[in-house]
């Protein structure tokens, strides 16, 4: 059905229709779906459902499950090739979101988030992976800042329309999350038929792979995981119930978050190849601490909005900087072990976020500061290991603690 074209041919093909040029889609049709969701979200539970910081936890606790579970699609690729599956998620992602405000209830709201999340989830492990076997290791930094750029311009345009048009056109949620989704699902159509399947010059092994020498990298991607969480659900729920921000005036920050992000991206690629991975994540490690123990402060001192707005950005910007854990593996991985890796290495990215949201949305009740505190408290975790990262990461040489001059290991 699908025309079948190696990687080693791509260069034949249109600019367009190259391997990159499919990411660069995949980059502004996620963003289109997930992003307005995002933007949307805690006005939409706290306005139409009437969350508070319980619901709001058991919320995204139901929307980690998926992200859990992504080692399953180890098992899914033995029956459809990634490139599909990958496209397939995104018109799940999309038509879950443009649906989602005809379920303005608790349980709706949960359920719908359910299906959307498994096409998110599903995406992003094959998204991973596909990048990871498609770009060469010496200009992967760079491509990969540069689709992070490509990402934050297709949602720039997306949270300049809603911050332009909410409030003049009396725009409803329904009608953005029905548009917004229905780009996803176009755009996804438009990838599955319009490019060739393009073909590793590695087969990715179908099975389940732990390998004791990537535990580093699974350790670095669970601390991520669980510090994430608490960002991505209380950071934006603080400026809603807190400081009192409408739609018009998250989705404004927002779009600060990504004009900074376009502008920065593509340096943190050239920054992880002349510093290299340890440098620019112990940078981004000790930035967040100091982050997340400004938002303890905000609570704790009384603190003003202009500094939660200044803090939220500078989070953003800081967590742009993890894409050097994607090259780290990279230089460590067996080639045939970047797909089923990129599968386990998201569950294990979630296996806090199952619990953590709904456990510390009870926390929240009690004490905003201190689930801040906790975030701090990971990161400087996640310091400490990145010190371990060597200078100059090879298979066989996957951390400080191994002899550099040694054998690549098996």
């Amino acid at each position: 059905m699908f025309e079948k074209v190696p990687l080693s041919a791509a260069s034949d093909r249109p600019l367009w229709q190259r391997p990159f040029g499919l990411l660069v889609l995949m980059a502004i049709a996620m963003p289109l779906a997930f992003s307005t969701w995002s933007a949307l979200l805690n006005n939409f539970v706290i306005e139409v459902a009437n969350f508070d910081g319980s619901d709001i936890g058991l919320l995204h606790t139901v929307r980690e499950i998926p992200g859990f579970l992504s080692f399953l699609v180890i098992f899914v690729i033995i029956f459809i090739r990634e490139q599909v599956l990958g496209l397939l998620s995104l018109v799940l992602l999309g038509a879950a979101t443009a649906v989602t405000a005809w379920f303005p209830t608790l349980g709706g709201i949960l359920m719908i988030t359910l299906l959307s999340s498994i096409g998110f989830h599903y995406y992003e492990t094959v998204n991973q992976s596909v990048q990871l076997q498609w770009l060469k290791k010496d200009r992967a930094p760079q491509a990969l800042g540069w689709l992070t750029a490509v990402g934050s311009a297709s949602t720039l345009v997306i949270y300049v329309l809603i911050v332009m048009t909410w409030e003049g056109l009396g725009l409803s949620y329904n009608f953005v999350f029905l548009v917004s989704g229905l780009l996803t699902v176009a755009l996804a159509f438009f990838a599955l038929f319009a490019y060739p399947q393009y073909e590793s010059e590695t087969p990715q092994i179908k099975k389940m792979v732990l390998r004791k020498r990537y535990w580093l990298y699974y350790a670095l991607t669970f601390m991520a995981g669980a510090r994430r969480q608490i960002f991505v659900v209380f950071a934006g729920f603080m400026m809603v119930e807190r400081f009192g921000f409408d739609v018009h005036h998250l989705t404004g920050l927002y779009l600060i978050n990504l004009i900074a992000n376009m502008i920065f991206a593509p340096f943190i690629g050239q920054i992880v190849a002349r510093f290299g991975e340890q440098r620019t994540l112990l940078v981004e490690y000790i930035g967040l601490v100091l982050v997340f123990l400004a938002y303890g402060g905000i609570y704790f001192f009384g603190w003003g909005v202009m500094l939660a707005m200044v803090l939220y950005v500078v989070d953003h910007l800081l967590f742009s900087m993890a894409l050097a854990m994607k090259t780290y593996f990279q230089k460590i991985a067996d080639p045939a072990d970047i797909a089923p890796t990129a599968a386990v290495a998201f569950t294990i990215n979630h296996i806090a976020a199952v619990f953590l949201p709904v456990v510390l949305g009870l926390l929240w009740l009690y004490s905003p500061a201190i689930v801040f505190m906790m975030a701090a408290g990971g990161a400087a975790i996640s310091f400490c290991l990145a010190l371990l990262i060597p200078r100059h990461p090879v298979k066989g040489y996957e951390t400080r603690l191994q002899n550099p001059l040694a054998a690549p290991a098996e």
